[in-house]
């Protein structure tokens, strides 16, 4: 087996013995990007891979990520590397300073592939699909989609293209392509890692979290980006526990929700029946199961998109073609510098979420949209609060289909949209929610299983799905490309 087909743990395990070293491990790595990603599309600028600086210094060998080379989505900053959320109008932009999780990676010895991983356009979108490189495809099916926005990511994880690596998930983000890739895909707490240096969609939703190849390394991968930051106001002063400890602990007498909102008509039978499963196989590990009501769910995709499209349309207003980025040439004028500058700049999507958001903060419907979205999104927190004062966590679909065609879904915005309704309330809600493999369909495709725990209880989500992950082999089934 090469060594980028390894988790993280195991290749820890090997370089602990001195059996191999940090820069094979890279170079492996590398080998397998440059033979198979011009299929997957994974990354993009491709053309700048190339191995570590042999000048750089040696990380400590004692710390908990070194010689492992993660991944990182292309909205998150890294210095001197180009970041452009995968959009024309941050064209060539080169942050100048390490997003927080990045300066964290480094802390803990972890190597950082100075390409990026591919993702919709500032991460508007379900499929990866609306970025300015082209579509990533799945590595089960390369006619079809990894999901989105973080597909890059999830694809290259599902490639072996990638050893542990980082996505952003605003309303599902990282857990709808990990479960259409078949990886391990988790949402952390809001609060719990720092947002300082992504390149905001929604910054009341966005949260940075682990894609991995199994429930180990995500609670690896935790362990070394969590943690209070004072550059991020957001952020919160909690101690971060060692989430490996919540492995192998058992399951007997967890009590989980079934919520009766998530299994509805719509559904994928075939999805449906492998989630129905998977349940199963934890009622056989001890897990003590009861039907819950998430009853405002039904007002989750509606207000999701008043909320996030509002705070886009603000976050993005930054982008004018002044300070940094594409700028249009042929202008009279600062009228057009803004008008050509973002019209030529913008992909489809991010115009059409700007325009939704512009108008439900403009004059006369701020409180008839944004402020009643406000007050809805309370009450979806407050449906989850009341589960969790009797439940240690939820189970549900990841998504109700699995992956679906390149291109299906592209002239459909609703439809696509439809794609995280599973995954919005925890975002919403701000409470942690992980995706982990619970099958394949008939055609090969991957389907995930979601769970959901109450803020800052992460460990539960670790304790269930290292549970259902040893009892099942879904985690260790890999695409053939």
């Amino acid at each position: 087996m090469e060594l980028n087909q390894l988790t993280a743990h195991e290749i820890i395990d090997r370089l602990n013995k001195k059996e191999v070293t940090p820069q094979a491990v890279t170079d492996s790595l590398i080998k397998k990007i440059e033979k198979d990603d011009s299929k997957v599309r994974a990354y993009v600028r491709r053309s700048s891979l190339d191995s570590p600086d042999p000048r750089l210094p040696i990380p400590d060998s004692r710390l908990p990520l070194y010689g492992i080379p993660v991944s990182i989505k292309d909205n998150i900053c890294t210095e001197g590397q180009n970041t452009g959320c995968c959009s024309k109008i941050l064209d060539n932009f080169r942050p100048p300073y390490d997003a927080t999780v990045i300066r964290k990676l480094k802390e803990s010895g972890a190597t950082i592939l100075n390409i990026k991983t591919n993702m919709d356009e500032f991460a508007f979108g379900s499929s990866t699909e609306n970025s300015c490189f082209g579509p990533t495809h799945n590595p089960w099916n390369m006619e079809y989609v990894p999901g989105g926005s973080s597909g890059g990511s999830a694809a290259a994880v599902a490639a072996d293209e990638a050893i542990l690596a980082l996505g952003s998930d605003t309303g599902g983000s990282i857990r709808q392509p990990a479960s259409f890739c078949g990886a391990v895909g988790l949402k952390p707490t809001y609060g719990r890692v720092s947002r300082y240096g992504l390149i905001a969609f929604a910054s009341s939703l966005d949260q940075i979290g682990p894609i991995t190849k199994d429930v180990r390394d995500s609670a690896l991968l935790m362990n070394c980006i969590c943690g209070f930051d004072p550059n991020d106001s957001t952020s919160v002063d909690l101690g971060v526990p060692d989430y490996t400890t919540a492995l192998g602990k058992g399951i007997k007498g967890i009590k989980i929700g079934i919520p009766k909102e998530y299994f509805i008509e719509g559904m994928d039978p075939e999805v449906k029946k492998i989630v129905e499963e998977g349940i199963e196989e934890l009622k056989k590990a001890g897990a003590e199961f009861n039907p819950i009501n998430l009853k405002h769910t039904e007002y989750a995709v509606g207000v999701y998109y008043i909320i996030a499209t509002a705070e886009a349309s603000s976050n993005l207003a930054r982008f004018d073609g002044v300070k940094y980025g594409f700028r249009a040439g042929e202008i009279k004028g600062i009228f057009e510098l803004y008008t050509k500058t973002r019209g030529r700049g913008f992909g489809d999507e991010a115009k059409r979420r700007i325009i939704l958001g512009t108008f439900v903060l403009s004059h006369g419907y701020y409180d008839a949209y944004y402020l009643r979205a406000l007050k809805v999104r309370t009450l979806i927190k407050q449906d989850f609060e009341n589960v969790f004062a009797n439940f240690d966590c939820i189970v549900t679909p990841t998504s109700p289909t699995a992956a679906f065609k390149i291109g299906e879904k592209t002239t459909d915005p609703l439809n696509m949209y439809l794609s995280d309704i599973y995954t919005i309330s925890a975002n919403l809600a701000g409470i942690p929610a992980i995706s982990i493999p619970c099958g394949f369909t008939k055609k090969g495709l991957p389907v995930g299983l979601q769970i959901l725990a109450k803020q800052f209880n992460e460990e539960a989500l670790f304790r269930v799905a290292y549970a259902y992950e040893q009892a099942t082999p879904w985690h260790k089934m890999r695409p053939k490309i």
